[in-house]
């Protein structure tokens, strides 16, 4: 027996010689799977004829990175992966860690070829012997098994990268060959360096640096490089966090075969080896649930897989999407988005200090900023992930974005059918008596089908008389509304929400019914900011956006899908709106909070039978909407008494302080006419005829001089009062008489509709 195996050898050795790299594909095949030397040679012409025609092209996909997301200021915020791995090149790599690594796997690397003819012979001859398999495969080879185990996507393709067969031995040896040729050996070592896997789901060397050390490859030690380069041969088995004895012996192999090549000290190997193995462990961490910004991430997330899957995504069915999550967890994407820290601190911080995150209500909000659509911010009083008291549903989103079927948008949609009456030309001043309860009638869809007679009542019965599109948005009144969408059309009211891109959060359209004008279409927050951000932009409408740019890699950057800004309202008009939306923060439904320190304009919204309440408003520079409802279903939990006043407004101007600390506070614009608008009379009692006249033109209102004087106790050429008198709400234009003091006490009644004391 001895003899035959020494004549094998011996034909072995002779037809590496003479029959080069594709006979000695056959002679392999020859010594594992047959006894004879006879037989051996003609496997191996057979053989070498096959190996000859293998395809030689390595078709693999670049090893699976980590997709990493930023915030509009480059700071980390979230990562995605399936294998724990972020490639370094070579030289990011200690030269300890690079030499470790060779020892021990491949000392003669940087000498042979794809194949180590003295490897392959003394493990061939072992195999022979003892009928078990001895490592004889080279780094190179290693390489493409890592690649070929890491590009399978099946359970019958990783068992074809595995499989213990002799087929697949020699295709990886076929492309051995092939990369050898293409690629350097500093190539190849950074290429298996990054691919191989280290135990405790680390992938490559930069990851189990962090993973167990805490520090970059760049600064390993000859101790943490020693243990890391063990590792590789059985990653389970010298696993050092589950299995530190046997990582320790491995380590302390590595040592000493590094001390045999000379490459370190018998002392160095001696002094290592006598130190326990300290690990300083970074836990890898992914997704979404694992981010400071779970919700902002979740919605990244939809537009990341709407980009990869050039906008198919929710059209594909789940297994179709799962390619496209593995896309997104393998393709090592960098992600940059709008989100900044600061907005989203203050969300989070008002929403848990006014919603407590384990009961049975929910408050979110988002943030928009205008000009851009660009998402600032986003939040739920909850917080993310399964269990009691958390939800993973993205709640202030559209479904398409991981949201639910949204909220009602209450009396926040009234803007639209303000902005709809503008733009027609209806004057402010227009005044409709609206009593506590009304009937509409005749309204038509933009089909042309007619809608039911609607009966809508105010929320509070004191609510009736006349109102103007000033007052009546101000006071949120039901019924002066329904009478408004009437005279503007409810077509020309829907179109107008849509213009600013208001849809419904399933993603259908919005319903043409009356009561669209209080809100009964369920929307999202984000897209319900964006819609007011259109406002604060002075009627240019911006889709809301949540990526700037996505780089794979390789280093290029895809295609975005096309994001759209429209001007969706004439300027003048928006401005308009603005201004009448302001008084709803000082004169209005808001005006508890009296402002939040800078101008700043919005409106409240309370949903049907308080099953929720809303509230949506913007500053110039930033624009924000809220929602407070009862988690378990919105329709059959009441949250009774609740107002878009009470918690949504609370929500907003906390966190719209917060956010815009420190930020420039400009002011509106205004309109360059008057729309009609009222001009409610100053109180000029008592001031000086010029005072009063720039008071007054500064109102847009005429000024008159009564002629005489009028006795009293105020001092010689001051006025007396007024007629309109003050607080009087008039036309803008409306002239204005003043009548002026004598400086005497009289006691006649004055001159009529003066209001001088009697």
């Amino acid at each position: 027996m001895r003899v035959a195996n020494t004549d094998r050898v011996k034909a072995a050795s002779t037809l590496f010689r003479l029959l080069g790299a594709g006979v000695l594909a056959g002679v392999l095949v020859a010594f594992i799977a047959l006894p004879g030397v006879g037989s051996a040679g003609l496997t191996a012409r057979d053989a070498a004829n096959n190996f000859e025609d293998m395809d030689s092209h390595l078709k693999t996909t670049p090893p699976s990175e980590k997709t990493v997301m930023y915030d509009a200021s480059g700071k980390q915020i979230a990562t995605f992966f399936d294998k724990y791995r972020e490639s370094v090149r070579l030289d990011q790599v200690a030269p300890i860690m690079r030499t470790a690594m060779i020892d021990i796997e491949d000392s003669r690397f940087y000498q042979h070829g794809a194949l180590d003819l003295k490897g392959t012979i003394r493990a061939l001859a072992s195999n022979v012997e003892s009928e078990q398999t001895q490592g004889g495969s080279t780094l190179t080879q290693q390489y493409v098994k890592n690649l070929l185990v890491d590009a399978a996507r099946t359970q019958e393709e990783y068992r074809d990268a595995t499989a213990t067969t002799v087929g697949r031995k020699l295709r990886e040896l076929r492309y051995a060959l092939d990369l050898e040729q293409r690629y350097s050996k500093d190539q190849i070592l950074e290429g298996y360096l990054n691919i191989a896997y280290f135990g405790a789901g680390a992938y490559g060397v930069q990851a189990a640096a962090k993973r167990y050390f805490s520090v970059p490859a760049s600064q390993l030690s000859l101790g943490q490089a020693a243990l890391l380069a063990g590792i590789t041969q059985n990653p389970t088995a010298y696993d050092p966090i589950r299995n530190p004895n046997d990582a320790r012996k491995r380590r302390d192999t590595v040592l000493y075969r590094m001390a045999q090549l000379r490459h370190i000290t018998k002392q160095q190997a001696d002094a290592e080896a006598a130190k326990p193995i300290q690990l300083n462990r970074t836990d890898p961490v992914g997704g979404c649930e694992s981010s400071k910004v779970p919700y902002f991430c979740e919605y990244v997330k939809y537009d990341m897989l709407n980009i990869l899957s050039d906008g198919k995504y929710w059209q594909l069915k789940p297994k179709q999407q799962q390619r496209y999550v593995n896309d997104l967890n393998r393709g090592g994407y960098t992600i940059r988005t709008t989100l900044d820290m600061q907005d989203q601190r203050a969300v989070d911080r008002s929403l848990r200090q006014t919603v407590a995150p384990g009961g049975s209500r929910v408050g979110v909000e988002a943030m928009v900023e205008p000009g851009s659509g660009g998402i600032r911010a986003m939040g739920v009083s909850k917080r993310f992930g399964p269990g009691k008291g958390r939800t993973t549903i993205n709640l202030p989103a559209d479904a398409a974005h991981g949201g639910g079927s949204g909220v009602s948008a209450g009396s926040t949609f009234k803007v639209f059918t303000l902005a709809a009456a503008l733009s027609q030309g209806v004057p402010v001043s227009t005044s409709i008596n609206s009593g506590n309860s009304t009937t509409v009638a005749g309204l038509t869809t933009c089909k042309g089908d007619g809608t039911a007679p609607w009966s809508p009542t105010n929320a509070d019965p004191a609510e009736a008389g006349g109102y103007n599109l000033k007052t009546g948005t101000w006071h949120s009144v039901n019924t002066f509304y329904a009478q408004l969408e009437k005279r503007v059309g409810l077509c020309n009211a829907v179109k107008m929400a849509e213009k600013f891109g208001m849809k419904r959060a399933d993603g259908r359209p919005l319903f043409q019914v009356p009561s669209q004008v209080l809100g009964t279409n369920e929307i999202d927050m984000v897209h319900l900011a964006a819609a007011y951000a259109g406002f604060a932009a002075r009627g240019k409408y911006c889709e809301p956006v949540s990526v700037t740019e996505v780089v794979d890699a390789q280093g290029k950057k895809l295609k975005l899908p096309k994001h759209e800004c429209r001007q969706a309202l004439n300027s003048d008009v928006a401005d308009k709106v603005n201004s009448i939306l302001q008084g709803v923060l000082t004169k209005g439904t808001a005006r508890r909070i009296g402002g939040i320190g800078r101008p700043a304009a919005g409106k409240t919204g309370t949903c049907e039978e308080h099953s929720c309440a809303v509230f949506a408003g913007h500053t110039p520079n930033l624009a924000a909407a809220a929602a407070y409802w009862d988690f378990r279903g919105p329709y059959r939990y009441k949250v009774y008494g609740v107002f878009g006043a009470d918690q949504p407004l609370t929500i907003w101007s906390q966190s719209m302080r917060g956010a815009l600390s420190g930020k420039p506070a400009p002011n509106f614009n205004t309109p360059s006419q008057s729309f009609g608008d009222t001009v409610r009379v100053p109180k000029l009692e008592g001031a000086t005829i010029a005072a009063a006249k720039t008071a007054l033109t500064g109102a847009g209102l005429e000024v008159r001089v009564a002629s005489g004087s009028v006795p009293s106790d105020k001092p010689r050429g001051t006025v007396v009062s007024t007629s309109p008198g003050a607080g009087t709400e008039v036309p803008s234009g409306t002239t204005v008489i003043l009548y002026v003091s004598s400086g005497k006490k009289g006691h006649d009644n004055g001159p009529p509709g003066t209001g001088w004391p009697r």
